[in-house]
């Protein structure tokens, strides 16, 4: 049985890593609710821009289409940019998002395609690199960002356009954790390249009217397309950010429970090992008494 000085030890230290999470705990609350509306702002344009790209597609025929929305032709090499956390201490929001696109890779190579995997956040790269290093091609570092704008989303979409443009790959999936609420963070895969709208964004109907465009459809796209991919990759980090927020918060309030679960626990062993020492110190008293 532990001394009841090692016993006062640990309590300190729980309630020291109790104060810690419990600070985390409140930074992150602080910083979900700006990452929320961010995220919440982007959505809008995000879902116009996929609405206005679906009934531009649906006019243009395959052979007159932009590369970037046609594709290549082939079908052969994938690029997985994979979008996490910089941090840990949120739960299994990281290891989600790279399990989704472990079991992405293990698809593509049963079906013996080639996989390139591009990184963004220091996490992610940490648990893919420890199996598949030998597919990854670079990586991007958002770290010491305190709020990520479209600069930073235009610096990776400028990358995979140049890779792109160079014929580097053929496919292009974008994996991120998309914000729901508080509790619950989906892990997201999102093809950007070629483009295509999300499920469920229809062609409008546009009840016989016609429509002319000025210029014509292929121009539009042309300018437009690039643009789609950085939104895009905008609005995947700013849920990953929304995300991250959420799933530390409730990551460090279960760390903080349990600390105080803990805590009551050791202070439990701690009285109950007092007394005894109290018992057994008077036993020792009154026998000597009596032995007088």
């Amino acid at each position: 049985m532990p001394s009841l000085n090692d016993l006062q030890i640990r309590i300190k230290s729980v309630q020291s890593t109790r104060k810690i999470t419990k600070a985390k705990q409140m930074v992150a609350a602080a910083k979900l609710r700006k990452a929320e509306e961010a995220a919440n702002a982007a959505r809008p344009y995000a879902e116009r821009m996929e609405r206005v790209l679906a009934n531009l597609a649906a006019g243009v025929s395959s052979s007159s289409a932009p590369k970037l929305l046609a594709g290549t032709g082939a079908d052969q090499v994938h690029l997985l940019v994979v979008a996490t956390a910089e941090r840990g201490l949120c739960g299994g929001f990281n290891s989600s998002i790279v399990r989704k696109a472990r079991e992405e890779i293990i698809r593509l190579q049963g079906e013996g395609k080639q996989v390139k995997l591009l990184t963004v956040g220091k996490k992610g790269r940490e648990q893919l690199k420890r199996l598949y290093e030998e597919l990854m091609i670079d990586h991007i570092s958002l770290g010491g960002i305190r709020s990520v704008g479209f600069v930073n989303a235009q610096e990776i979409s400028d990358m995979v356009l140049g890779m792109f443009k160079e014929g580097a790959f053929d496919v292009c999936t974008l994996f991120f954790g998309k914000f729901k609420n508080v509790m619950t963070q989906i892990p997201t895969a999102q093809q950007v390249i070629p483009a295509k709208a999300p499920e469920g964004v229809g062609v409008r109907d546009l009840e016989g009217a016609i429509y002319t465009y000025e210029p014509d459809e292929e121009a539009i796209l042309e300018s437009l397309l690039p643009r789609f991919i950085g939104v895009q990759v905008f609005k995947a980090l700013l849920e990953n950010q929304a995300s991250e927020q959420a799933a530390s918060m409730a990551a460090m309030d279960s760390a903080t429970r349990n600390a105080g679960d803990m805590i009551d626990k050791l202070q439990l062993q701690f009285n109950r090992a007092r007394q005894a020492k109290i018992t057994t110190e008077l036993i020792e008293i009154i026998a000597g008494a009596e032995s007088v």
